[in-house]
């Protein structure tokens, strides 16, 4: 079996390429969101992708949708292929098991993060000036440590080739308006806290996050996108967490750090070899397996 690093459906409109996702436009009400296996990191992608990463995806993402739908409405209307328009079901083989049917919003064009722990960027941020994202933070704080409470620290969402910018929180109304900044601020970080106290009585840590949000045309706010995976998401295994240090992950910073130890460029995708890739699928199955008890069926 290949990977499906692209798509091809001429029936439906096509309207965008991301750095794992293909998009297509079914109708005037709603969009296809399809998980491919690409992999991307450090906002570039690699030429090979995982195989079956995509629907493994798509399943934590309808999870996380279903537990977290009483904090904020999402764009899912479906996941089910079989509940599929015709004109999606004849791609079967490309599209099952790796869509979404949702709702067609207007996407709000800020990457919404919420940290609960320093690590990563903010790590090294605080290293250098003892804040994050431009916030001040305690003194003293080590590696891995958990914030005093979730910090949402957004950021400018890049075009494929470009990096993402972190802001202040302050500068994300300049963007999308002081309304949707903060109910923004307030969900995410509402959404973080559920999602991180189910996690960790199911032996996950989950260290920060990436939400993205659209509106309706009475601008209200939907959760969109992927919600809580291994490729928007650090994942730490509790068992083994340690203040101090860097941590095991069931995320996509176990190729972040093989790309690190050979030194790459970060300009142009590699072809990962055979036991990244087998390790990286690994990885997303356990955390699956964590998160819904239930064996991966892909």
């Amino acid at each position: 079996m290949t990977a499906v690093v692209s798509t091809n459906c001429p029936d439906l409109q096509f309207v965008a390429r991301g750095k794992v996702r293909d998009l297509y436009r079914v109708d005037d009400h709603s969009l296809l969101f399809v998980a491919t296996d690409r992999i991307s990191a450090f906002d570039v992608i690699m030429n090979n992708g995982i195989t079956n990463k995509g629907k493994l995806l798509t399943k934590i993402s309808d999870f996380w949708f279903s537990y977290l739908k009483d904090v904020v409405p999402n764009h899912l209307i479906t996941a089910n292929f079989e509940e599929m328009p015709d004109k999606v079901k004849q791609y079967r083989d490309q599209l099952e098991g790796r869509s979404m049917l949702v709702k067609s919003l207007r996407v709000l064009p800020i990457e919404s993060i919420v940290r609960g722990y320093i690590t990563g960027s903010a790590w090294k941020e605080y290293k250098e000036k003892g804040t994050v994202c431009d916030i001040a933070l305690p003194e003293d704080m080590q590696e891995s440590q958990a914030f005093p409470k979730p910090l949402w620290t957004p950021s400018t969402k890049a075009e494929i080739g470009d990096h993402d910018e972190n802001i202040h929180p302050s500068k994300a109304a300049a963007i999308i308006g002081e309304k949707h900044a903060a109910e923004m601020a307030r969900v995410s970080v509402e959404l973080y806290t559920k999602a991180r106290d189910y996690a960790l009585e199911h032996g996950i840590i989950i260290a920060d996050t990436k939400f993205e949000f659209g509106v309706d045309e009475n601008d209200n706010l939907y959760l969109i996108d992927e919600v809580l995976t291994p490729d928007s998401s650090r994942f730490w295994p509790a068992a083994s967490y340690k203040v101090g240090a860097s941590q095991d992950s069931f995320d996509k910073q176990y190729i972040r750090n093989y790309l690190e130890s050979i030194g790459f460029d970060k300009t142009t995708g590699i072809t990962l070899p055979e036991h990244v890739v087998t390790n990286t699928m690994a990885k997303y199955q356990e955390a699956y397996r964590l998160l819904t008890s239930k064996d991966v069926q892909l």
